[in-house]
């Protein structure tokens, strides 16, 4: 199937092939049309699926072929990152090329005054984070009653960060009258229980879960936890093949010490979470992008979402204790096709970790034994890939700043005047 199939106006058709787009992906076959069709949509999908065009070419055109003299806000996104609101709203930018819609992109960690002047001029459509949307409103700015489609974005990231008390507050403002198209990366109960409160007969879309990213080269480090920067400098300073690297820390303190340790020890690195300003975010991000930082500190909350070409390296440098987790770190290299290596760090305490991220997988990742650091106990046994870990180990548990991305405008200009500057 190609994107002429799937019932999209010429104007998006257009903006998609500009772009550089030829076929949709499985998440796209799947959403667009019930989506075009106003069904409300219960998708399951990961990052890098291009779930972001599943729900951003429906809306665009409902709102293209729906859209008065004036913009009137009849769209909200919500989303739990400042990056993925800004990535999201570059999308809408994108998408929208060639019509005559406007739309914002908010969030807090930067001056609420331009977003305000933003939105006052009169936008069709908000990309949002849940803190700054709930305050804007509870000032007056922003009002949700005309609100025609609602999308909630990354909902399991959302409940991890707490922000259900948030969400629900935000859909008491809604129509009761609306499409809601609902995606999350995992589908636990607690998802599916939130989904059940907002959806009205949806359509179930899905890409089956990968449960190991093809082209990553994934390889284990035993190592000691207080030797785990020292084993993190002696890589880096050794191969020079890791040239642009993402590592995860589970902490934000634990990402700020890291950084520090590898500045210290010459090594271009910064850490980005939801601690640091929304300026050090974007100064920190642009610099990994360009080239100019050879590694990004990062949790992974922080990360959700963010779109980095060209990872030579991910590195794990505390296993995660989801499972899943593990696979979307990872995925952040080898895209587009290219191959990438996945390097883990995995102290004592960390090892019941390593056998639920192996049963996963259902294969044991390769073991790097020779190496400057290794642990002082013995190495445990081969993970249980059915069942228990048969190992010794005990343990336990943005953006570029406030945005119109305003499509700019094609050729078709004869229905809305230009708003005042």
């Amino acid at each position: 199937m190609n994107f002429d199939q799937l019932g999209l106006v010429p104007p998006l058709l257009r903006a998609v092939r500009e772009s550089g787009y030829k076929q949709p992906t499985p998440i796209q076959t799947q959403a667009i049309p019930p989506a075009l069709a106003r069904r409300d949509i219960l998708g399951c999908a990961q990052t890098g699926t291009g779930k972001t065009a599943a729900f951003a070419l429906p809306i665009l055109q409902h709102l293209d072929a729906s859209a008065d003299d004036e913009p009137a806000l009849r769209a909200l996104i919500v989303t739990p990152t400042r990056e993925l609101a800004a990535q999201i709203g570059e999308s809408f930018a994108t998408y929208g090329e060639h019509l005559e819609l406007w739309h914002t992109v908010i969030f807090g960690g930067v001056n609420d005054k331009p977003q305000i002047r933003e939105l006052r001029k009169g936008v069709d459509a908000i990309v949002a984070t849940p803190g700054r949307l709930l305050d804007l409103m509870s000032r007056g700015e922003i009002n949700l009653s005309k609100i025609e489609v609602f999308v909630l974005d990354e909902a399991d990231q959302m409940l991890d960060m707490g922000f259900l008390p948030d969400i629900r507050r935000i859909v008491a403002k809604l129509p009761t009258k609306r499409q809601t198209l609902f995606f999350s990366a995992t589908m636990p109960d607690s998802i599916r229980t939130l989904a059940a409160t907002l959806l009205h007969d949806p359509i179930e879309v899905a890409v089956a879960r990968v449960s190991e990213p093809a082209d990553v080269d994934q390889q284990l480090y035993f190592v000691d936890k207080a030797n785990k920067r020292k084993l993190l400098v002696d890589l880096l300073q050794h191969d020079k093949t890791v040239s642009r690297s993402l590592v995860f820390s589970r902490t934000k303190h634990g990402a700020n010490r890291i950084a520090k340790y590898l500045s210290d020890a010459g090594v271009g690195s910064a850490a980005i979470h939801g601690n640091k300003s929304q300026g050090a975010r974007t100064r920190a991000l642009d610099a990994f992008r360009k080239g100019d930082l050879r590694v990004l500190v990062a949790t992974d909350i922080a990360a959700r979402g963010l779109d980095i070409d060209s990872v030579s390296h991910v590195i794990n440098f505390d296993l995660p204790n989801v499972p899943e987790t593990y696979i979307h770190r990872i995925g952040r290299t080898a895209r587009a096709g290219a191959s990438g290596i996945a390097l883990s760090f995995c102290d004592i305490e960390e090892r019941p970790y390593l056998a639920d991220i192996e049963r996963l997988l259902r294969c044991h990742i390769d073991r790097v034994e020779d190496h400057a650091y290794p642990p002082a106990q013995a190495l445990p046994g081969p993970t249980d890939l059915a069942g228990k870990s048969s190992g010794q180990g005990r343990g336990g548990g943005g953006g570029r700043g406030p945005s119109r991305n305003k499509p700019r405008r094609g050729k078709r200009s004869g229905r809305r005047p230009r708003r005042p500057q």
